[in-house]
């Protein structure tokens, strides 16, 4: 995808350069004819533009090649995001890694989830880099937004109004925090004790399959040695913390 999409952007601009100077061009023509011609020249010019429609192309013409343009950068964010996101799938290594990056693509992979239902808050403060699995990372975020998205939808009984999913970061001084807050459903208080079990799930058929909250858990407490915290109020929302050390117990970095 991002060899086509090179070059697609790369004639776009080429086309909105030329564009900007051929109705430059158009205008010192139009000057140059005003002066010269006849009145029954100016009127056939003028017919030939209303039929060219000249106004409303000079008037959208650059606005639909900046259109254009801001979809080729789009489709080239989404490609560089799932390449980032997919890059560390396959590998067990941890290594020094900027949760902000990681937090910033995945939001960029779990777009569709997320764009119908709630607008995106992103507050992320300047953090340390963490040991840890970049690939399993990735899974948590994912997970919880996903988890975050579909809490909101859950939550529109009315339909049509969208809710908030706020995603935050923070350091302190042995740990490094990411917070993913929602104003959805909520978890009801007969299930919290279970919602990080395998295969356990609230979803109906074909939106879960037990297994997210089950991956976080052991994501960050077995494999990374970090904290999960729970915070929700049916009917209000949820808000998942995630705690990693600093400086991770060497039986856990290693």
């Amino acid at each position: 995808i991002n060899t086509p999409i090179q070059f697609i952007g790369d004639n776009l601009r080429f086309i909105g350069e030329s564009a900007r100077e051929l109705l430059g061009l158009v205008t010192s023509y139009r000057d140059v004819v005003a002066r010269l011609s006849s009145p029954d020249d100016l009127a056939r010019l003028s017919a030939a533009e209303q039929r060219a429609d000249l106004a409303y192309v000079e008037r959208e013409m650059p606005l639909a090649i900046a259109q254009a343009l801001d979809g080729v950068q789009r489709v080239a964010t989404i490609v560089s995001a799932m390449k980032a996101f997919g890059h560390h799938g396959d590998s067990s290594e941890k290594v020094p890694a900027d949760l902000n990056a990681i937090v910033e693509t995945t939001l960029v992979v779990a777009r569709s989830e997320v764009k119908h239902v709630a607008d995106v808050e992103l507050h992320l403060a300047e953090l340390p880099l963490v040991l840890c699995n970049v690939g399993d990372m990735n899974q948590v975020i994912l997970n919880l937004v996903v988890n975050a998205a579909h809490a909101i939808a859950d939550a529109d009984t009315e339909g049509g109004s969208r809710g908030v999913l706020a995603v935050s970061t923070f350091a302190t001084t042995d740990e490094v925090v990411v917070q993913v807050r929602d104003n959805g459903c909520g978890i009801p208080d007969d299930v919290r004790d279970r919602i990080f079990a395998p295969v356990f799930t609230t979803k109906g058929v074909g939106r879960g399959t037990g297994q997210g909250l089950a991956i976080v858990y052991s994501v960050v407490v077995d494999r990374h040695g970090g904290a999960l915290h729970v915070d929700s109020t049916p009917g209000r929302g949820t808000t998942f913390e995630i705690r990693l050390p600093r400086r991770p117990p060497r039986e856990v970095a290693a």
